[in-house]
């Protein structure tokens, strides 16, 4: 059972801890780098999701967001993600199988030019290099009022989406960066870890407001 100790055949002690999600999404299998699981954590409740959600979002990766995403909208809601490349989208279909999560989400292959085949979603999530160039995607995709959110990795990339939030219209714009410094759990020597988790992207949150 959790909880329990179990001895390996050469003698050592082990404890049977049931994973968490934070688990499950450090020790995905991967091609790609992952949505660290600060920033996941910190996305979904920006984007206020909960039970019954629809929430899109591109790309997929090896899944790491994704798998936060559906654990939050299930068991009624629904995560739509889209992915360009099949290796990925391969990977992270075997990784939402591997933690039950699949039936939750909905996997498109395939480039978001085009647009989303979903309309009147509650939230919408971009993780691709230049996500300002879909805000009119996004637009058509969202409900009024609905949540937007991005990761990018530089400021230039930032600085660029806050351009496009201005020709969109999108409104109570925020940019935010996260940075966690864990520490060495020990009574008699507590000090911060010496490789701190800095810098992983730069956070831009904004909600879609009317055309007038």
């Amino acid at each position: 059972p959790w909880g329990a100790s179990v001895q390996s055949h050469s003698g050592h002690t082990a404890l049977l801890l049931e994973p968490g999600l934070n688990d499950l999404i450090e020790q995905l299998k991967r091609t790609t780098q992952i949505i660290y699981s600060k920033d996941a954590a910190y996305i979904v409740h920006r984007l206020s999701l909960r039970a019954g959600s629809r929430v899109i979002e591109a790309g997929t990766g090896s899944g790491g967001l994704t798998t936060a995403l559906a654990w939050v909208v299930a068991p009624t809601g629904t995560v739509y993600t889209y992915e360009l490349r099949a290796e990925a989208m391969n990977v992270a279909r075997s990784n939402l199988e591997r933690t039950g999560l699949l039936p939750y989400v909905h996997m498109h292959l395939g480039d978001i030019e085009q647009g989303f085949q979903q309309t009147n979603v509650d939230a919408v999530f971009l993780d691709v290099r230049e996500p300002w160039q879909y805000l009119e995607h996004v637009r058509a995709a969202l409900k009024p009022g609905g949540f937007f959110a991005s990761l990018v990795p530089t400021v230039n990339q930032a600085v660029e989406l806050l351009r496009g939030f201005e020709v969109h219209r999108f409104a109570d714009v925020a940019v935010e960066e996260l940075i966690l410094r864990p520490y060495k759990p020990g009574a008699e020597r507590l000090r911060p870890a010496d490789a701190p988790v800095s810098h992983t992207g730069c956070l831009l949150f904004a909600r879609c407001i009317g055309a007038d």
